[in-house]
Order: C-alpha cells, then structure tokens, then sequence
C-alpha cells in the first residue's frame, strides 16, 4: 500500500503493479482492490500482473491469460471470466 501511495505522488499516467495482493489477508485484498479501482476511476491506466485471477479479471477492463510464459488467451474481462478454459483452469471451474 504504502508503494502505492509513494507511486501516487508523481501523479502517474500509468501504473504497473506485480502481484499486489501477495501475501496480504483477504479483506485487505478486498481493500486494495477498492484502491485500484479509485485510482483507475481518476483516469490513471494500470497494467496488473496478478496470481489472483478472480481479483485480476474483477478489476480489469481488458486481460491477457499467460501460461508458461505464453499468451494463451486475450480479451474483455468479463468474456475471460465466462470462458470455460478460464473456469476450470484458474476460477476453481
């Protein structure tokens, strides 16, 4: 959080977060991802790379689903949240 905060303070055009919700207790990934969306809402783009699929896909407008390194799938969130690969794969199916 407190990165974040720190990142705020250049008034960013964009923000790259790696694994935000690392390690920290659900309600306050709940939080942060609260806090996410605040700063996207006040026109700030955000590039999130996140173990937390359902957090990710939540959150984003648009996502990319790597595999092994490899993109294996592209599109709207709320497509890749209904996709059956998705589900089985990375939302408990």
């Amino acid at each position: 959080m407190l990165a974040i905060a720190r990142a705020l303070l250049n008034q960013p055009k964009l923000m790259m977060m790696d694994e935000p919700s690392m390690g920290l207790s659900p309600l306050i990934v709940e939080q942060l991802g609260r806090i996410i969306q605040d700063i996207n809402a006040k026109g700030i783009s955000i590039i999130l790379v996140e173990q937390n699929a359902r957090m990710a896909l939540n959150l984003a407008h648009r996502a990319y689903v790597l595999e092994a390194g490899r993109q294996i799938l592209e599109g709207k969130a709320v497509d890749l949240v209904n996709d059956e690969r998705v589900k089985n794969a990375y939302l408990g199916g």
